[in-house]
């Protein structure tokens, strides 16, 4: 298999200044005194990622995209606090260099944390691997998942990291505002779901950190090992119920994507060596020491409509010309498809 940075980069001539970008790493950073070299990581749908090589050295850069942003979207500046706050937990995550909040510098916000070698593998099915591989990384992305709810946010300086109570109910009101404001035409299974879900969100619980977007490609493997070697994407984190998260990963179960993909639904499990989704559910409640789930197809279909909401918003920056990936026109059935799931979801409530 190709390494992350073998598969997923590009020229990045003209993204911003690279000049002035070497002369903020000269300046606050050690050892980029050479030529600075940019490369894109291409793929992503949110905010620009850059591989920054300068001699022997090697950071990453991660900024905002350029136009006209939608509300509390975007924030790098929280993705570089969850990140260092996180440092000395024991989670693979990147460590952080610098925030810049002066966008004068390369034209918006950015920050600069350390490159992590490793395969981004972004199939469910996991083709290429073995069977013991895959029950391995499937086990492991558990572990991690549980291990990060399980920190104390306010032993991490994190206890003002999101709003007190009704976390639900908020990321509902957030994702249906979201929604509106970059929808181009009408889609009744998200007016459906609009309407139904805020009615139905589940009792408030202990809030630990979310990652928000918590899937296998944003994970990055080690080259050669079964296991995370680093949690990237932190943009959408912040203080809620873990639930969302689990429920976020594990909606790969639930929906088939296009003909040729190796997805999980209709797949033979057990020869693919791959856990079923009650057996990781149950590994992250022995984790967590969460009690049995209930309604656990309304935190599937909550996540279904987040992710058409996300995609109506990467559709929309690519009708402006902002989005970070050249794929994002591809996003409007996207957004369709996924709302009518969502909504097929709940009527088997």
């Amino acid at each position: 298999m190709r390494s992350y940075r073998e598969s997923r980069l590009i020229r990045a001539d003209d993204d911003f200044d690279r000049s002035a970008l070497h002369r903020y790493l000269r300046s606050h950073l050690e050892g980029f005194a050479g030529e600075l070299r940019a490369l894109k990581f291409e793929g992503g749908q949110s905010n620009p990622t850059y591989l920054i090589e300068s001699g022997s050295n090697r950071c990453v850069v991660r900024k905002q995209p350029t136009g006209k942003l939608l509300p509390s979207a975007h924030a790098v500046d929280r993705e570089y606090r969850v990140m260092t706050a996180l440092a000395d937990a024991d989670l693979p995550v990147p460590r952080t260099f610098r925030l810049c909040d002066d966008p004068a510098v390369i034209g918006t916000r950015f920050y600069v944390m350390e490159y992590v070698e490793g395969r981004l593998l972004t199939e469910t099915a996991l083709p290429g691997c073995s069977r013991v591989e895959r029950r391995c990384i499937y086990t492991n992305l558990g572990e991690v998942l549980a291990a990060l709810h399980q920190v104390v946010p306010d032993a991490v300086g994190l206890g003002d990291f999101g709003r007190p109570g009704n976390y639900f109910a908020r990321q509902v009101h957030r994702w249906s505002r979201q929604f509106r404001d970059s929808a181009t035409e009408p889609i009744d299974s998200m007016d459906r779901l609009m309407n139904w879900l805020p009615d139905h969100t589940p009792a408030d619980v202990q809030p630990c950190i979310v990652h928000g977007d918590f899937r296998l490609g944003n994970l990055l493997l080690h080259p050669s090992e079964p296991r995370v070697v680093a949690v990237l994407d932190w943009e959408l984190s912040t203080l809620g119920d873990g639930l969302a998260d689990l429920s976020y990963w594990l909606q790969e179960y639930h929906f088939l994507e296009p003909e040729g993909s190796f997805t999980l639904p209709g797949a033979d499990l057990d020869e693919l060596g791959v856990p079923s989704e009650s057996e990781l559910m149950a590994t992250y409640r022995a984790l967590t020491g969460l009690p049995p789930i209930e309604n656990w197809l309304f935190y599937i279909a909550y996540n279904m409509f987040r992710s058409a909401a996300i995609a109506q918003g990467v559709f929309k920056r690519g009708l402006e010309g902002t989005a970070s990936s050249g794929r994002a026109l591809e996003y409007r059935e996207f957004a369709r498809n996924r709302a009518d799931l969502a909504w097929s979801v709940v009527k088997q409530l």
